[in-house]
């Protein structure tokens, strides 16, 4: 039927625009989806996987309670934090900086919505058919690719503001003090520990919007509207 269809349409173009003839080329070889459909599909799927994920992570215990998601300290903190376990004061100091930052790292998160919704918007219909013939994680690459600085940008004063609101920082310059006054401390550590949990936090975030896309891709329960299952049973097929 496929074939028979392409056979008639140069019969059904005659004294038809250029613009026309796109058209309706795009409608038949997309099962009845203009390019404007499909871009209108992945945007939909992009925000659905974005939204999750961000809210996902931002509630409480939203990194710190999943070990696949949880921001660990850098190796040049847990250092200090070793070397600090007998001094009076410090015995828990690496459970509490760890609980710390991730809890800053949830409350930064919940900043993420708009900047994705941003980028989003600004999709292109050369984007979208990339995304649909793309990879199963090629959704996400174009949300990393558009949106890590502006996310790094909003991150990471937010990030230092809730390491300052759960006291992290302060916690982290208290022990990084202690650990530089040590009379065989060869070189003063100088962490910037909001560096860190930032980057681990995007990491962490995109990991979590990679899996909503592919649970998308994979899973026709997920696509919740008539346009995601018209627009990925192109990917399907």
């Amino acid at each position: 039927m496929r074939k028979l269809t392409l056979l008639l349409l140069p019969l059904l173009f005659f004294g038809c625009t250029s613009q026309q003839i796109n058209q309706t080329l795009n409608t038949v070889l997309n099962g009845g989806l203009t390019s404007e459909d499909i871009a209108k599909g992945l945007k939909e799927a992009l925000q659905q996987g974005a939204e999750r994920g961000a809210n996902e992570l931002s509630v409480e215990g939203g990194y710190f309670n999943d070990l696949a998601y949880r921001i660990l300290l850098p190796e040049e903190v847990k250092k200090v934090t070793d070397r600090l376990q007998g001094v009076p004061g410090f015995a828990n100091l690496e459970e509490v900086i760890i609980k710390k930052i991730n809890q800053g790292a949830e409350d930064a998160a919940k900043t993420a919505g708009p900047i994705f919704l941003q980028a989003i918007r600004q999709m292109t219909i050369q984007d979208a058919l990339g995304i649909l013939k793309g990879d199963r994680n090629a959704a996400t690459s174009y949300l990393q690719r558009t949106t890590y600085d502006a996310l790094y940008n909003e991150f990471n004063p937010v990030i230092a503001t809730s390491l300052d609101k759960f006291d992290a920082q302060t916690v982290w310059a208290d022990a990084a003090r202690v650990y530089n006054n040590f009379p065989l401390t060869r070189q003063p550590v100088n962490t910037n520990l909001a560096d860190h949990v930032t980057q681990r936090a995007l990491e962490g975030l995109f990991t979590k919007v990679a899996l909503e896309e592919e649970n998308i891709r994979q899973n026709i329960g997920a696509r919740t509207s008539e346009l995601l299952r018209r627009v990925f049973a192109l990917q399907d097929a």
